[in-house]
């Protein structure tokens, strides 16, 4: 879903530009104020400690900085990061061997911890909380348990669904903070810095296009600047207009609602095939051809949150606001909130 478009023949120079989008720090770090100030204080009373900064669960929809934060915690105590997803970790082994290489006060980064297999999961307890590896050895009556010290670091994991963490392993963690879209200002001050460091000066009106075409999202938000980069350089430019952001926006297939065309399908498909709704997700992915997580993850926070969507104990309908960004006549489509 990233839709990274590093080009190999890019020059070093150019590479080096696209990789420091991300915030190098935390006065670069644009919104999430209130996480961003809850890090900053246990990073400092880590420094000031001598020790390892404490465990934290960083939750929320993807593509708002949970990665980039996890780089600027690591960078800010001076130690370093180690990033793996979730899912990648298939056996004990592997997860016990990562953490018996990580130095005192390194970091690690799990991204999609809630995807890990509980049986991995449980060599998280002791490695948290006690810093050592309980492993058995052995099978049956001959089985033992052997116990490895490892070096105190921090864990840092990124779910975009806390819900299915064990509660043993949510427990572990000393902070909970879970991300927030962001507003329009906000994204409008990450494209402005973040076209600094391409070399491109934006209109501001075009800024706030950009801004609320993102679906609060600054992963968005920076894939739309790079589109509007690439039309500024073919017109050999370093200033974009809005002419631009519109071609952009166009290209990309996404409206003056910030919605995209998977967005507009799982509306149409609700209005269409199920008159409104209500239906239920699993209906509504087989008739869409994609997977629940997909939809449930990546699609429906920013529908719900923005009031197109509407969950009910029946199922999923879309709201007048749906109607109208699909250009339906709202007295002629009779969904089921008008039934009852």
């Amino acid at each position: 879903m990233d839709d990274r478009i590093f080009d190999p023949e890019l020059g070093e120079e150019e590479v080096k530009r696209e990789i420091l989008l991300r915030p190098e720090n935390f006065s670069e770090y644009i919104g999430q104020t209130k996480i961003v100030q809850n890090i900053d204080v246990m990073v400092e009373s880590a420094r000031m400690r001598g020790q390892s900064m404490d465990h934290v669960l960083l939750s929320g929809p993807p593509g708002l900085g949970k990665t980039s934060l996890a780089m600027i915690i690591s960078k800010a105590l001076g130690s370093e990061l180690h990033v793996i997803s979730g899912p990648a970790i298939e056996k004990k082994g592997d997860l016990a061997a990562i953490l018996t290489n990580l130095e005192a006060r390194d970091v690690l980064f799990i991204d999609e911890i809630h995807r890990m297999h509980i049986s991995v999961e449980e060599i998280l307890y002791s490695a948290m909380e006690d810093y050592r590896l309980d492993i058995v050895i052995g099978e049956g009556a001959a089985a033992r348990t052997m116990q490895i010290d490892i070096a105190p670091f921090t864990l840092i994991g990124a779910t975009t669904r806390s819900g299915l963490l064990s509660n043993p392993l949510r427990d572990r963690f000393m902070a909970h903070l879970h991300f927030d879209f962001y507003a329009d200002e906000e994204l409008a001050k990450i494209i402005e810095n973040n076209a600094k460091k391409l070399s491109l000066s934006i209109e501001e009106q075009a800024r706030l296009k950009m801004a609320k075409c993102s679906r609060g999202t600054p992963r968005i938000a920076n894939r739309i600047l790079r589109r509007v980069r690439d039309f500024a350089v073919v017109r050999n430019s370093n200033t974009v207009t809005m002419d631009d952001v519109d071609h952009s926006l166009d290209m990309m297939e996404i409206d003056p609602n910030g919605l995209d065309r998977m967005d507009r399908k799982i509306l149409s498909v609700i209005a269409d095939y199920y008159n409104g709704g209500p239906v239920g997700v699993e209906a509504l992915c087989a008739t869409l051809g994609e997977d629940r997580n997909t939809i449930e993850d990546v699609y429906e926070p920013y529908l719900l949150k923005e009031g197109f969507l509407i969950r009910t104990p029946r199922g999923r309908e879309i709201s007048d606001k749906s109607r109208k960004a699909l250009g339906m006549e709202i007295d002629n489509l009779q969904g089921s909130l008008f039934n009852e």
